[in-house]
């Protein structure tokens, strides 16, 4: 049954769709929910009353646990207000794993500490035999002298040629900024965020879902990493964006056999059972104290594949109003420590992804 639906994007509600979709049948569930801080997207007005929109997300939040694995992995992306409302539903039908802190500064606003980071909550559908894979990222490092940011004293011979293990603060993706990133949607992802995600959980040929798809970032994601995936979209216009991008989508991010995250020509995150095959690509400091100023680099011969930006443009007059409106609505909503998500979307109409 499930099949048809597979390596698709579907058009219509959440709720709808869910219902085609079997009991654990899903390795891996990633929701990114509007955050009812009256975004104007375009099919979907983000303004419902408080506990109208909670009643909602449990209505979601539950089909996502029913359609994960018993080996599977759910994951939440909202602000901190409402994933505390996430975690106290989810702790009755899963298990917590972990809050992931994605920093995200924003400009200065309120009267109260300034918020700083996004959530994602991580929870698996059974307490024991979870999928979950140890991560490692690329040891941070002075920006202009290129020394290790951390002083390890006489321990540097013993650390990891490529990096440590990924912890639950993720300083080390940024949200996207720059307007030629940007898409026909009023919030965004960066796609490293999602490949790090499904590299966490998921195998190759694992099956990801996502019931708020947008213009299509997680899809993009698992594609490029040789997952399969299915998209839920409400609105029709990104759903046609989606499918124009995944056309131009190769499952290619990969050194070897193994599957790896890329991000401006460099790799950003590795799965750390993959490390004895991956090393054979890399330029290893010797001796390994000398990482200390030295960085653990790709081999010269080895190729990354090429990554694809996608621009899709204001086509009409009509979408150049809705950014127009969107903006003046975000500037004229109080700024307050509920809202502080809203402030970096001023800058243009983008993704949801």
């Amino acid at each position: 049954m499930i099949d048809k639906y597979v390596n698709g994007i579907l058009q219509g509600d959440c709720l709808e769709l869910f219902k085609n979709i079997p009991d654990n049948s899903v390795d891996m569930t990633f929701a990114d929910p509007p955050f009812n801080l009256q975004k104007k997207y375009k099919s979907y007005q983000d303004n419902l009353e408080f506990q109208e929109y909670l009643n909602w997300c449990e209505k979601w939040i539950a089909e996502m646990v029913r359609v994960t694995k018993p080996t599977g992995s759910i994951f939440l992306h909202n602000i901190p207000k409402w994933l505390t409302f996430y975690a106290s539903y989810l702790n009755k039908f899963a298990h917590f794993k972990h809050w992931i802190s994605w920093d995200a500064p924003t400009a200065p606003m309120g009267k109260s500490l300034q918020p700083a980071h996004y959530g994602v909550l991580f929870y698996t559908k059974e307490a024991k035999g979870a999928k979950i894979n140890e991560l490692r990222h690329p040891h941070k490092r002075d920006r202009k002298q290129g020394y290790l940011w951390k002083d390890y004293g006489g321990k540097k011979d013993l650390l990891h040629p490529f990096g440590p293990l990924v912890s639950d603060v993720w300083t080390d993706i940024h949200r996207i900024k720059h307007n030629s990133k940007r898409d026909l949607h009023p919030c965004q992802l960066p796609l490293h965020l999602m490949d790090r995600l499904i590299l966490l959980v998921t195998d190759e040929n694992d099956l990801v879902l996502d019931p708020f798809s947008g213009t299509g970032t997680t899809a993009i994601s698992a594609k490029r990493l040789g997952r399969n995936y299915i998209g839920f979209e409400l609105d029709e216009k990104y759903v046609e964006i989606s499918q124009q991008k995944l056309e131009l989508v190769k499952p290619n991010y990969k050194i070897g056999t193994s599957w790896v995250s890329f991000y401006l020509k460099d790799i950003v995150t590795v799965r750390n059972s993959d490390w004895n095959n991956l090393q054979q690509y890399f330029d290893i400091p010797n001796p390994m104290r000398s990482i200390d100023f030295q960085k653990t680099k790709l081999k010269k011969n080895v190729k990354l594949p090429k990554e694809l930006e996608f621009n899709i443009q204001p086509e009409n007059e009509e979408i150049e109003n809705d950014i127009k409106e969107t903006n003046k609505a975000l500037t004229s909503h109080p700024q307050n420590s509920e809202s502080f998500e809203q402030v970096p979307m001023i800058v243009q109409w983008d993704e949801r992804k």
